[in-house]
Order: structure tokens, then C-alpha cells, then sequence
């Protein structure tokens, strides 16, 4: 029984040695079959090393010790024959530095590190002249704006580089600006040449990407004074919106309110139509046939020139008299933001008679108008109401409270010089077609 207790004791001691000298050489046997899965670089220079190159000669190096080591058993990798053969061969392939150190960390993630050494000066300082391509003043300035820091572009890639080497920023340096350009001024191109020296020299060329706007239609209008008085302008306001021709029409879309803002200034700048204290509005529609529209009002006066044509009426007028062809001067005084105080003049063409009023108007909402008028010849009061139905729709009444007449108005505008109206009172009906000039 003893015998049997002991044998198996024995046994047992036996196997936990077994076990014991397998857990201590299992880490040997698996460092012997590990192999090398990732490797990397790190490039350490005596002097400063421009990012963008340390990037690319850290990949450059990384190649050499994958395409040497990945794969392979670290039992195999001797470190010290893969430094003198990776430093060797990156040596070849630097121009402008020397490797003066490699050390290479074998694991399954190695890591080289390799150090250098320029040959000869390095560049200190970059300084950038740019020229901007086709393109006027006012854009060149925004141009030059959103390109204010594309120094930085340059010095990060070359300062510190050796004088030889620069053709080693080269690639990095062209992406690198690159992507500036599509995110500071992605509507136009960069080319650049450099003057290699202590203190480089870069000449940067800026040039349009199409599409760019080719031809603008223009248009001027008012509310407040006759559009006709715009025409002393309108040459003017043609030479400025030219210059965006050529501009490339991103470009305008999203610089579009710098550029309403600078037509809008050199309306009201004007100076013939300054003392009427004019505020302009400009709406820009980019595009390769880009359309421009200008709102130019003041809100001191009321300054309007209408004419129109009764078509239909057979019926006398109050004055006992058929004039279907009138001219209509309106000149007013705004008293207050909602308050007129104004006078109309009436001209036509068959008999050359003026007939005068005079007029105060309210805006007693913000789409209704209350007005009462006298005529000066005739002695009539008349109190009028107008209504916007629509910014085109114009529903109008009014009576005269002396011959108890009165007269409905039905208006649409076809466009900003020309409505259409439909007439009623109480003995006639028709068309008339007004003209807004």
C-alpha cells in the first residue's frame, strides 16, 4: 500500500517538472517563431527638419526595413547588418544630408531610427511674391485676403532644409499647397518657382479654374425715384460689373455679398444723385451669364414718372373732356417713415394742359394706404385707398366728395416699366396700360 502511495507521488513530481521546464522554455520557442509584422521610422536630425520632409524621408525608410525585415523570424534579423545596409541604402538615395546614425529595434513591430546630418547651409527664411492672374483690383484684393497665410505653407516645407535638398520638399511642397488651395481658395489654381538660397525666394502664380462669368446682365431700378434718372449711372454701373467678367463663378458666389455691397456703395457715392441721400441694393446671381439687379430708393422723397393710355373708355371724363394719353409727375416729402406730404401734376398731350394737385398719404398698414387729395383747378377733394394684394396686385378706390364720383383700380404688374389695369366707375368701364419711368 506504502509502495503504491509512493509510486504515485513520484509520478506526480515527475509531471510537475514537465510542466514546470515546458512554461520556462515556451516563451523561447515562441520568441524564436515570432516574426516581424510592422515596421517604422523615425528620422532625427542634428538640425531642424522641415514636417513635411521628415514625413516623407520616415515613409521612404519605413519601405526599406519593411521590403528588408517584414515577414521574416526575429531570430533571423541581425540589427546591426540591417542598419549598415538600410543607412546605406537611403544614403544613396538623400541628397543634401548624410546618415551618420541607424539603429534598428527588431520586434514585431520594429522601429529604425536613423539620424542625419545637412551637408551645407540651410534655409532661414522664405519670403513669397505673388501674382495674381486677369484679374481687377477689387478681386485681386479679396484674392490676395483669402491667401494671407499661404507663406506658412512654404516655410514649414523649407526652412531648415538643407540648400541641396530642396528638390526633396519638392513633391510634398506641391500637394501640401495644394490643399491649401482647396481650402482657402479652391475657385483658382498655384504654381510656384523657387530661387534656392539662405534666404529663398518664391514666385507664386494664382490664375482662375473654370467656369467663369462670361457675360452680365443688368438691370437698375426704383421705387422711389424715376428709373430714368438711374440712366446718368447706368454706364457706370456697366464698367463696375464687368470687371467680375473672367472671374470664375465660384469665386463670385461665394465672395457675392462683398461684391453687392461694393456696387451698392458706388451707386449711392454717386455723385449727382447724393443729395438725394440714396441707398442701393444689389442682387447678384452668379452664373457664366451672371445677372445683376440694382434697387436704388431714398427714403426722404418720393420722386415717381408715370404715363398712361385708357383703352375702351367712351364714357366723358369729370373735366368733360376725352384725354385717354396722360403724364404724371409725383414729387413728395416723406414727413415720416409712414407719412407724405406731395404734389402731382397731370400732363397731356392733346391740349397741353396741366392739371395741379396736392396729396398727403399714410401707410395706415403695412399693404394699406390712405390718401386725400385736392385738385387746384377744379377745387375737388378726392379720398383715396390703395391695398397690396401681392407685390404685383394693387387693388385701388377712390372718391371725390364734392360730385360724389368715384372709380376702381385693378392693377398688375407685368414687369418693373409696365402694368396693366382694369378701370370701373360709376358710367364706364375699361383697360388702361401704365408705363413706370
Amino acid at each position: 500500500m506504502r509502495q503504491g502511495i509512493s509510486l504515485r507521488v513520484h509520478w506526480c513530481l515527475l509531471f510537475l517538472i514537465l510542466f514546470a521546464g515546458w512554461g520556462l522554455c515556451a516563451p523561447a520557442y515562441a520568441a524564436e517563431d515570432s516574426r516581424v509584422e510592422e515596421t517604422a521610422a523615425i528620422v532625427i536630425g542634428n538640425q531642424n527638419i522641415p514636417p513635411i520632409v521628415r514625413t516623407r524621408m520616415e515613409r521612404t525608410v519605413a519601405a526599406i526595413a519593411s521590403e528588408r525585415m517584414e515577414g521574416r523570424l526575429l531570430s533571423s534579423v541581425s540589427a546591426a547588418e540591417e542598419a549598415e545596409i538600410i543607412g546605406a541604402v537611403f544614403d544613396r538615395l538623400l541628397v543634401g544630408y548624410t546618415v551618420t546614425e541607424v539603429v534598428v529595434r527588431p520586434a514585431r513591430h520594429t522601429v529604425v531610427e536613423i539620424h542625419l546630418a545637412p551637408w551645407t547651409d540651410t534655409i532661414q527664411s522664405v519670403s513669397v511674391e505673388m501674382e495674381v492672374e486677369g484679374m481687377p483690383p477689387a478681386v485681386e484684393e479679396i484674392v490676395r485676403a483669402d491667401l494671407a497665410d499661404v507663406g506658412t505653407v512654404f516655410s514649414e516645407a523649407l526652412v531648415g532644409l538643407p540648400v541641396a535638398a530642396a528638390d526633396w520638399a519638392a513633391g510634398a511642397l506641391k500637394k501640401s499647397l495644394t490643399a491649401y488651395m482647396e481650402e482657402h481658395l479652391p475657385e483658382f489654381r498655384a504654381d510656384y518657382d523657387i530661387v534656392v538660397d539662405p534666404s529663398a525666394k518664391i514666385h507664386l502664380t494664382v490664375y482662375p479654374r473654370l467656369p467663369v462669368v462670361r457675360t452680365v446682365d443688368l438691370s437698375m431700378r426704383s421705387n422711389t425715384i424715376p428709373n430714368v434718372t438711374l440712366l446718368s449711372q447706368r454706364a457706370a454701373m456697366e464698367t463696375a460689373v464687368n470687371r467680375l467678367v473672367g472671374v470664375p463663378v465660384a469665386f463670385v458666389a461665394r465672395h457675392c455679398s462683398v461684391f453687392e455691397q461694393q456696387l451698392a456703395e458706388g451707386l449711392d457715392h454717386a455723385g449727382n444723385l447724393r443729395p438725394l441721400h440714396l441707398s442701393s441694393r444689389v442682387m447678384i446671381t452668379p452664373g457664366e451669364r451672371m445677372e445683376v439687379m440694382s434697387r436704388t430708393d431714398t427714403t426722404r422723397y418720393r420722386l415717381r414718372l408715370t404715363g398712361w393710355l385708357d383703352i375702351g373708355r367712351t364714357h366723358e371724363k369729370r373735366s368733360n373732356e376725352q384725354r385717354d394719353l396722360h403724364v404724371r409727375l409725383h414729387a413728395g416729402q416723406m414727413l415720416s417713415a409712414r407719412d407724405e406730404l406731395y404734389v402731382e401734376t397731370d400732363a397731356a398731350p392733346e391740349d397741353m394742359r396741366f392739371d395741379w394737385r396736392i396729396g398727403y398719404a399714410r401707410a395706415l398698414l403695412p399693404q394699406l394706404t390712405g390718401e386725400l387729395r385736392c385738385e387746384l383747378g377744379d377745387q375737388e377733394i378726392s379720398v383715396a385707398g390703395s391695398y397690396e394684394i401681392h407685390p404685383r396686385w394693387l387693388l385701388r378706390y377712390e372718391h371725390w366728395t364734392n360730385t360724389g364720383a368715384w372709380e376702381w383700380e385693378l392693377r398688375y404688374q407685368l414687369h418693373d416699366f409696365l402694368s396693366l389695369a382694369g378701370m370701373v366707375d360709376r358710367n364706364d368701364t375699361w383697360l388702361r396700360l401704365i408705363g413706370h419711368f
